[in-house]
C-alpha cells in the first residue's frame, strides 16, 4: 500500500476548500488498501488586510474579481449544489461577510501536534459555511476547539497572544515560493499538486497516477 502525505493549503472560509475535502476524503474511502494518506492543514490567507470587523462577501467579490450580481449568485447556487451533493450543509446565506483568519491558523498550527487538526479545521469550516459564525471572533474559536477535542485553557492563551504567528508566516511563505496563489491546493509527497476542489474521479484517477510514479521512483 503506497503512504501518502497530503498538505491541503486552504482557508477556513474558502467555499472550495471544504468541497474539495470532502471529495478528497470520498475518494479515499474508495482508495481504501490501496492507499494510505496522513492529512495536513496549511495556512492560507485570502483576505489578510481584513480588520476584526469583517467586509461584506459581495463587496469583496466584486473588488478581487469584478463579479456582478448576477454572477455572484449564480456562483453560490453551484457551491451550495456542489457541497451538499458531497454531503456538507452549506448554508451561504446565514453569513455575510468574510473575515481575517489568521487566529484560526493559529489554532489550527497547534492543533496539528495534538493530533486534532482535521477535527479542528471541520468545525472552523461548520462554524462559517453552516452556522453562519465569525472565525476571527476569540469565543467562537474556542467553542471550536473545544469541540474539537482541544484544551480549552491552552486555546484561550493562544487566543490571547501572538502565539505561533512566526510558525504560521513561515509555512504561508513556504507556500507562497511554491507558488500557490490560490486554494484549495493538495500537494503530495512534496512532489505533486492537485489544485481546485476537483470531483471525487479527479481525485481518484490523480491519486492513483501520482502513486503509480512514487513506485517507480522508489
Amino acid at each position: 500500500m503506497t503512504q501518502l502525505r497530503i498538505d491541503i493549503v486552504s482557508d477556513v472560509t474558502c467555499p472550495w476548500c471544504i468541497i474539495g475535502y470532502q471529495a478528497l476524503q470520498q475518494a479515499l474511502t474508495q482508495l481504501e488498501g490501496e492507499l494510505d494518506a496522513e492529512l495536513h492543514w496549511q495556512p492560507f490567507e485570502i483576505n489578510p488586510h481584513l480588520g476584526p470587523e469583517g467586509q461584506p462577501k459581495t463587496d469583496n467579490l466584486k473588488t478581487k474579481y469584478g463579479y456582478t450580481d448576477a454572477q455572484i449568485g449564480q456562483n453560490q447556487l453551484v457551491i451550495t449544489k456542489r457541497a451538499g451533493n458531497l454531503g456538507f450543509d452549506m448554508r451561504l446565506d446565514r453569513q455575510p461577510n468574510t473575515f481575517n483568519t489568521f487566529k484560526a491558523h493559529r489554532l489550527l498550527h497547534w492543533a496539528e501536534s495534538q493530533n486534532r487538526q482535521t477535527e479542528l479545521k471541520l468545525a472552523l469550516f461548520n462554524l462559517y459555511f453552516t452556522d453562519g459564525g465569525n472565525p476571527d471572533d476569540p469565543d467562537s474559536l474556542l467553542q471550536c476547539a473545544i469541540q474539537a477535542g482541544l484544551d480549552k485553557d491552552t486555546a484561550q492563551t493562544i487566543l490571547a497572544t501572538e502565539e505561533f504567528s512566526e510558525q504560521v508566516r513561515k509555512q504561508q511563505q513556504k507556500y507562497v515560493r511554491m507558488g500557490i496563489t490560490s486554494v484549495p491546493a493538495f500537494i503530495i509527497n512534496d512532489q505533486y499538486a492537485i489544485n481546485g476542489g476537483q470531483p471525487v474521479d479527479t481525485f481518484i484517477n490523480d491519486l492513483r497516477e501520482i502513486a503509480g510514479h512514487l513506485k517507480q521512483a522508489s
